[in-house]
């Protein structure tokens, strides 16, 4: 059947109503309210009671209307409950400080506590964090039975990553490893908003280093870590801020590269070496031929110092203690052969 919305009460989630328009769901016999399908900006309600099921079509503003009472609603009841928490809490502390008095002096031992100067105490009071932050370093006091309180070291850590096979952006498989320093800023958020700030710490410090270097090139990893390391470590920090943890530094320690590839860049660094050395003796042998071109000049100008560089030459064979004998032949007579012989063959070519 239809039921209009002016007959319908506010849908409460939580409470002892009866079956009347304005009930809830409760041990009475109530009625449960729930969408079932939306169709050009109107809601169809179905409504499950006693006698059986009713729908009806509204507007989303009525609908929205209706979700915000039954808001309300809820948060009264949270403050009721808080309240009444509120109350038993009282009670029970008042409990316990009789418990302190009476056991005295024997209960000292185990309301005062003890942390050092590197840690912090984080308590916690009937499940809630007492006010004031974490206690310590020194003495402090919790009450018996329901104080409880967790240590937090404030020491740095190191955390070795394993590590990391990563594809590259230019599709090279690396293994890269690193390191990781981080330390516990605030013992509070650390301990109430995150269930094991380490471990999740640790494995976003894998994650984040696969992820770093799936980016960049295998040449910026090789040459590049200082700027790898800034960026992850600014990265993590970033996102263990909520978990009250403080990156301090990040360092890569190693990149593996696979055999094959390190046996083709070891062969391409070897021709390139030899490319330059071919390069280097070329252009040593081009200024040594201008040298001896301006040498033999020199010596053409003036042909007795070509006899004294026959002298010298021979001045340096005699030194190293060899049998050897060398009779230096002046070029002069060869050069009188030369021009007989090619006056001969020009008379004979005339004739």
């Amino acid at each position: 059947m239809m039921v209009p919305l002016d007959q319908m009460g506010p849908p409460v989630i939580n409470g002892g109503g009866g079956g009347g328009p304005g009930g809830g769901i409760g041990r009475g016999g109530g009625r449960a309210v729930a969408p079932t399908e939306t169709s050009g900006g109107i809601n169809t309600i179905s409504i499950a009671t006693v006698g059986g099921n009713a729908s009806f079509q509204r507007t989303d503003d009525e609908y929205r209307n209706v979700l915000m009472r039954n808001t309300t609603v809820r948060k009264y009841a949270e403050d009721d409950s808080n309240g009444e928490a509120s109350t038993c809490g009282r009670i029970l502390i008042f409990l316990s400080w009789v418990l302190v008095v009476l056991t005295m002096p024997f209960s000292l031992l185990v309301c005062f506590k003890v942390v050092q100067e590197y840690e912090r105490a984080v308590i916690f009071r009937l499940g809630r964090l007492v006010h004031g932050g974490a206690k310590g370093p020194g003495i402090f006091f919790i009450l018996p039975c329901i104080d409880a309180y967790a240590r937090v070291d404030l020491r740095t850590r190191t955390y070795d990553v394993p590590p990391q096979e990563v594809l590259t952006k230019d599709s090279v498989t690396v293994s890269v490893d690193a390191v990781v320093y981080y330390r516990v800023s605030n013992a509070t958020v650390s301990i109430a908003n995150v269930e094991n700030a380490h471990h999740s710490t640790r494995l976003l410090a894998q994650t984040t280093l696969r992820n770093t270097m799936g980016t960049r090139h295998l040449h910026e990893i090789l040459s590049e870590r200082m700027t790898i390391s800034g960026s992850m470590q600014l990265s993590l920090d970033e996102a263990t801020e909520a978990w009250g943890i403080k990156v301090e530094r990040v360092e890569i320690k190693d990149v593996r590269l696979p055999v094959q590839l390190q046996r083709a860049m070891a062969a391409e660094a070897e021709a390139a070496r030899e490319a330059r050395a071919k390069v280097i003796a070329a252009e040593g042998e081009q200024k040594a031929s201008r040298a001896l071109r301006e040498a033999s000049e020199v010596i053409g100008d003036s042909p007795a110092a070509l006899q004294l560089r026959y002298l010298q030459t021979l001045n340096t064979i005699s030194a190293e203690k060899n049998s050897t004998i060398v009779f230096p032949l002046p070029i002069d007579i060869l050069t009188y052969f030369m021009k007989s012989k090619e006056c001969y063959e020009a008379s004979h070519s005339h004739s």
